[in-house]
């Protein structure tokens, strides 16, 4: 960003800087703000119900302390520093917490978020693990179920026509998203990777409403920009589960990358999937989360019979992006103790090479000590494809 950032990246930084600042005004003023884990939560319910999500970061700048007094050090390090931080009280703004079965550390643990934290409401979403039939019928009981729990906790009935509502307004909050993407596809693109992630980690923070309101200011200001915050450079795809700091992508910026796509939590993968309107929005929901989310923690059956045939299925987002955005490399960040993603490795790998996309791989532990240290293995990467 330059010195002559206008008010709406002022804004975001600020809010980026101090994650939660929005959501303490809000909870002073009386509203209920629910923390989240996990793209699987179904926002729109917990809009439905007046009450405010919030999704919880960990710190990468911050060493994991008390959190590892009361869980597992085998459990991924992303997970470990949510956690951490909120048995230290960093989000001591909430009023509950809903938990989904995101990956098996978040089934387990849930027992141990409930009884460390004092929060008077806290939920367990099960997802099936599964797609077909049976388990839509399970999803849309447990979103009924769920739905009854918020009316309980929030005082009010949460009809068909609220979730219509908030149906609508989410799909137009990833309208927007979208139109942020498309700005990536110049050559330089004219927003930086580093602007789009603190944006969307800072969306995460704010009432959608808000949040809305913020893209359309986003939008505007990058809309009037005459040239590019970037120089042109490869073009860089980045791939793993959720990235809610700017680190990484900033250091591929800095190395002369540019960041122009991606299929993260807090990214295209979940933001670009709408629910689908005019129907029973429970159904709809349960399809959009289940369905249209491409997580590893679900299963989908091989259709084909080969392997080759299954990567391909299974992984044609990356390649829709990669050809979309017109890409030059990719970079898989993966996240020590990882499950999901970590024994997609060797499928997804096989896949880029499938594609024609070089690929770099790296683990690593939630931190911004080691972060530094990835330096020299993402600039060979970058002057190999250069």
């Amino acid at each position: 960003m330059s010195d002559k950032q206008s008010n709406i990246f002022n804004t975001v930084e600020n809010y980026y800087k101090d994650y939660g600042l929005r959501a303490k005004e809000l909870k002073k003023e009386g509203k209920k703000i629910i923390g989240y884990i996990c793209s699987f939560v179904p926002l729109e319910i917990i809009s439905a119900s007046g009450c405010i999500p919030f999704r919880v970061r960990g710190n990468i700048h911050e060493p994991i302390t008390k959190g590892d007094t009361l869980l597992e050090t085998i459990v991924c390090p992303y997970y470990r520093s949510c956690f951490d931080l909120s048995v230290k009280q960093t989000y001591d703004f909430l009023s509950g917490m809903v938990i989904p079965h995101g990956c098996d550390s978040m089934v387990r643990s849930y027992s141990a978020w409930s009884y460390s934290l004092p929060y008077s409401y806290f939920h367990f979403i099960n997802i099936p693990t599964v797609c077909g039939e049976s388990s839509s019928e399970f999803f849309d009981a447990e979103l009924n179920t769920f739905r009854r729990s918020l009316e309980k906790f929030a005082g009010k009935a949460i009809t068909n026509d609220d979730l219509a509502r908030t149906i609508r307004i989410y799909n137009e909050n990833r309208d927007k998203v979208r139109a942020l993407y498309e700005f990536r596809k110049a050559d330089p693109p004219r927003i930086s990777g580093t602007e789009l992630t603190m944006a969307l980690t800072v969306g995460s923070s704010l009432p959608i409403g808000e949040f809305n309101t913020l893209l359309d200011q986003f939008l505007a200001e990058i809309g009037r920009r005459k040239k590019s915050p970037l120089k042109k450079g490869p073009r860089i795809f980045i791939d793993g589960a959720c990235l809610d700091n700017i680190e990484l992508i900033k250091l591929v910026e800095e190395l002369g990358g540019n960041v122009v796509a991606d299929t993260i939590c807090n990214g295209a993968r979940d933001y670009f999937p709408k629910t689908d309107v005019g129907g029973d929005p429970i159904d709809a929901l349960a399809h959009r989360y289940l369905d249209k989310i491409n997580c590893p923690k679900t299963y989908r059956e091989n259709k084909t019979g080969t392997f080759e045939g299954d990567i391909a299925s299974r992984f044609n987002d990356i390649g829709a992006y990669a050809k979309e955005f017109k890409v030059d490399g990719a970079i898989l960040y993966v996240y020590k103790y990882c499950d999901p993603f970590g024994f997609e490795v060797p499928a997804r790998k096989a896949y880029y090479q499938s594609i024609h996309v070089p690929l770099l791989h790296l683990e690593d532990v939630y931190s911004a000590g080691t972060i530094s240290q990835l330096r020299t293995r993402i600039q060979a990467f970058l002057e190999m494809i250069g």
